[in-house]
């Protein structure tokens, strides 16, 4: 299915992980989405540029604690927005999603995004709309050639494979209920990541050999593993090399802000 004019439902992660937030203590603010990135709170950037644009029909905020957002000055427009809701989220994202999937019937195709993505902005949804529709699941990677040649100095981590060296761009796609088993399986790893070579070696020894090896190209490595589930996967190699700077330690908020400015 491909994605028409305001069709696609947005979720903006804005949870916590447990314990304290360095960030969030630094600036004394209760969660990290309201640290200010650019004078304001973070996830005002990305949750700005989910409503501008002209695929994105509604955004789900999914986070522990809707009342902070509702009772901070600078994000309580968020809480007001017809296009928006605000809904509870647990501790993992996966076990967040699937709750959310089952109590809220929400129409595919998703997209997902996270709050610290600050520099998130039209030209990257563009690419992602235009890159995953017709796909059951996509994931939004940046190669590290686009990166650097930008952004010499920025450090990410890295994952190897025989086509290039990859980083996340926070920006998933989940374009048909065929992807419920692979959010499921994600939920698994959530919950006990000591488990992960198991639950790799679901995917097929093939996956397990060439994670192992690292012969495996991450292209062929996502179709495949859709291919095991009987869905179509897909990766999206984005463009602007933004798109995996989130604003997740103070260097990356020096940077971000660089940017903005």
């Amino acid at each position: 299915m491909s994605a028409t004019p305001s069709n696609i439902t947005a979720i903006l992660l804005a949870g916590s992980r447990p314990g304290t937030d360095p960030l969030a203590v630094a600036a004394g603010v209760a969660v990290k989405p309201l640290v200010p990135v650019g004078g304001e709170p973070m996830i005002n950037h990305p949750a700005r540029a989910l409503l501008a644009h002209p695929a994105i029909g509604r955004v789900i905020v999914l986070t522990q604690a809707p009342e902070l957002f509702a009772g901070d000055p600078a994000t309580a427009w968020l809480a007001e927005h017809p296009r928006v809701r605000f809904e509870t989220s647990g501790g993992g994202i996966a076990s967040s999603l699937m709750a959310l999937l089952d109590r809220a019937d929400l129409p595919f195709p998703l997209l997902m995004t996270t709050a610290d993505h600050v520099l998130l902005d039209g030209a990257m949804l563009d690419q992602m709309v235009r890159e995953a529709s017709g796909a059951d699941i996509a994931v939004a990677m940046v190669e590290r050639r686009i990166l650097l040649a930008r952004y010499p100095d920025s450090r990410r981590t890295w994952l190897k494979f025989r086509d290039g060296w990859w980083s996340g761009a926070n920006i998933f796609w989940f374009g048909s209920a065929k992807a419920r088993p692979v959010i499921a399986l994600w939920q698994e790893v959530e919950q006990d990541r000591k488990k992960g070579w198991k639950i790799l070696s679901a995917f097929g020894p093939l996956a397990l050999l060439g994670a192992v090896l690292r012969i495996s190209t991450l292209r062929g490595g996502i179709a495949r593993v859709g291919r095991r589930f009987g869905l179509s996967a897909r990766l999206v190699a984005m463009d602007k090399a933004e798109a995996c700077i989130d604003a997740d330690k103070p260097d990356d908020v020096v940077l971000i802000e660089r940017i903005l400015a």
